[in-house]
C-alpha cells in the first residue's frame, strides 16, 4: 500500500451527532423518521409527532462528545475521517439567504479537532440530511429551485473550510433513490413523499437530474474556490451476479447494474449514457432538462468516485425462484446466491465482490476510486464488559484482504477505506443501535435508553494494528 493511503473510519451528521434543535438548527429529513426494525420500515411522519420515537434525535450525542470520539478516532491511528455536515445545521430551513454561524462554528472546532490529530477530513455535502422545510415548501428535489438552494449551501461551506477540507463528496448513495419499493430511498436521497398513483420512477428520474446540475455547479465552484480540492461523486455499489449462465439471467443483470450506473456514468462522463436516452424514449418521458443543464453537467465532472460496498446480489429472470428483494433490499429479482452465508439482516457477505466492484468501477472510469463505507452490521453482546466481535473482524479482513489484491494485481487506484459506522450509530435503514458496525460500542439500545458510554470492541486493537502496518497485518 501507498505511504499515503487513507485508512481511516465513516460516519454521517443525522446518523451520530444528534443535537437535532441545538445552536439554530432546523428540522432535517431524518429528524421526521421513526425507528424501525429488522422486519418494519421506518415511518415517515409530518413534522415531530410527541408521541413518537426519533432515534436520530440524540443519535449518540456526538455533537457534545465529538472531542472524546476524535480523541478514540486518533489511538486507532486514523488518517481520515468520513463524515457528512448537516445542511439544516448550516441553513435550518434551507432557503435562507444567510447562514447560522453557530453552526458553521460546530464544524470548525470539529475539523480543527480532527487536524491536531493529523486526521484528514472527507466531508460530504448531503447525506440524508437536508431541511425539512424545503420538503414541505418546495416537495424536495422535485423542485427546480433546491439546485440554487444546495448551491449556496456548498459554496458557503467550501469556502468557510477551504484550508481545513480537500476531500469532499457532494451526494451520499445518490442511487438508492431507484429503490422504489420503500418510500425511505426516495425521502432520504431527495426528501420526496410519493403521491398516489404517481409514476415514481420518472419523479425520480426527475430529481436526479436537478442533483446531477447541483452536483457539477458544485464542483466547478469548488474548484475555483480552491483548485486543490478533489471534489467526488458517491454511490451504492451493488454488483449483480447473473444466477445462471442463462442469457435472460445474465441480461437482467446487466440492467440491474446500470439502475446503479447510470448515476456515476454522468456525474463521470459528464453526459447522459444512450441505454437511458433509449429507456425515457420507450417510456415517453419528457424531462426539465435544458441545453444549459447539459452543459453544466459536461464541464462539472467529479474528480473521483467514492462508494459504499456491503453485499452483491443474484439476479434470475425466473419468476418460479424464491426471491429474497424486500423493502428494505428493494431488488426484487434478487435470489439466494447458494455460495455465500448472509448476515443477521439477510445481506450476502461477498468479500470478492469488492474486488469484482473495484475492477468493474475503475476499468470503466479510469479515476481515483474511494472506498467511503464498508462495514458488517451485528448485534454485538456486550458480556462483562466486553465485546469480541471476531465476526466482524473476519468480515473487514477478507474484504480488505480483496481489496489490496485489487490494488497490487489488477492497478486499481484507490484513494483509501474507511469503515462504515466506526463508532456504533443509529442505523439508517432501520433506526437500529442493536444493528451495530463500530470498533466502539456506544451503550445505548434501541429505545434510546443507557449511558451512552464508549466501550473499545476487540476490533479497535485489531483495526489499530492495520493501520499501524499500513495494512500488512491482518
Amino acid at each position: 500500500m501507498k505511504s499515503d493511503f487513507l485508512w481511516g473510519g465513516a460516519i454521517a451528521a443525522h446518523q451520530v451527532e444528534g443535537g437535532y434543535l441545538s445552536e439554530g438548527k432546523g428540522l432535517s429529513i431524518a429528524d421526521v423518521m421513526t425507528a424501525g426494525s429488522k422486519s418494519r420500515s421506518r415511518e415517515i411522519t409530518q413534522g415531530v409527532i410527541k408521541e413518537k420515537y426519533y432515534p436520530n434525535h440524540e443519535g449518540i450525542r456526538f455533537f457534545e462528545l465529538y472531542r472524546e470520539d476524535i480523541k478514540l478516532f486518533a489511538e486507532m491511528g486514523f488518517r481520515c475521517l468520513r463524515t457528512s455536515i448537516a445542511w439544516s445545521r448550516i441553513f435550518p430551513m434551507g432557503d435562507e439567504e444567510k447562514p447560522n454561524e453557530a453552526g458553521l462554528k460546530f464544524y470548525d472546532d470539529l475539523f480543527d479537532e480532527m487536524h491536531k490529530y493529523g486526521m484528514e477530513p472527507v466531508i460530504t455535502l448531503s447525506h440524508f440530511e437536508m431541511p425539512y422545510y424545503l420538503v414541505e415548501k418546495y416537495g424536495g428535489w422535485r423542485n427546480r429551485k433546491l439546485i440554487d438552494f444546495f448551491v449556496r449551501f456548498s459554496t458557503e461551506v467550501m469556502e468557510r473550510y477551504k484550508d481545513k477540507v480537500k476531500f469532499w463528496l457532494t451526494f451520499n448513495e445518490i442511487n438508492n433513490q431507484m429503490i422504489l419499493t420503500n418510500n425511505i430511498f426516495a425521502f432520504t436521497n431527495s426528501g420526496i413523499l410519493f403521491q398516489d398513483g404517481e409514476d415514481r420512477l420518472k419523479t425520480v428520474y426527475q430529481a436526479a437530474h436537478y442533483q446531477f446540475v447541483a452536483s457539477a455547479l458544485t464542483v466547478s465552484k469548488g474548484h475555483e474556490i480552491n483548485p486543490d480540492f478533489k471534489i467526488g461523486c458517491m454511490s451504492a455499489a451493488t454488483p449483480n451476479y447473473a444466477y445462471s449462465c442463462h442469457p435472460e439471467d445474465v441480461l437482467l443483470a446487466q440492467k440491474e447494474d446500470r439502475k446503479n450506473l447510470y448515476f456515476t456514468d454522468v456525474q463521470i462522463r459528464g453526459h447522459y449514457p444512450a441505454y437511458i436516452l433509449k429507456e425515457w424514449e420507450r417510456k415517453g418521458y419528457e424531462l426539465d432538462i435544458t441545453d444549459l443543464d447539459l452543459k453544466v453537467i459536461q464541464k462539472g465532472c467529479v474528480d473521483y468516485l467514492g462508494f459504499s460496498y456491503y453485499l452483491s446480489n443474484a439476479i434470475s429472470a425466473d419468476s418460479t425462484m424464491k426471491h429474497t428483494g424486500d423493502d428494505l433490499a428493494g431488488n426484487v429479482d434478487a435470489v439466494e446466491n447458494p455460495y455465500l452465508s448472509t448476515t443477521g439482516w439477510g445481506w450476502a457477505i461477498d468479500p470478492k465482490g469488492l474486488r469484482y466492484t473495484l475492477n468493474q468501477l475503475y476499468d470503466r472510469y479510469e479515476i481515483p476510486l474511494f472506498i467511503v463505507e464498508n462495514g458488517f452490521g451485528y448485534e454485538d453482546k456486550l458480556e462483562g464488559g466486553e465485546i469480541h466481535d471476531t465476526n466482524r473482524i473476519e468480515f473487514l479482513k477478507e474484504h480488505i484482504l480483496e481489496m489490496e489484491k485489487g490494488i497490487e494485481e489488477d492497478g486499481v487506484a484507490l484513494l483509501g477505506y474507511t469503515v462504515w459506522g466506526c463508532i456504533d450509530p443509529v442505523s439508517f435503514t432501520t433506526g437500529e443501535m442493536k444493528k451495530r458496525y463500530g470498533f466502539i460500542y456506544v451503550d445505548r439500545d434501541n429505545e434510546g435508553k443507557g449511558t451512552y458510554r464508549r466501550i473499545k470492541k476487540d476490533s479497535f486493537y485489531w483495526y489499530k494494528k492495520v493501520i499501524e502496518s499500513n495494512g500488512g497485518i491482518l
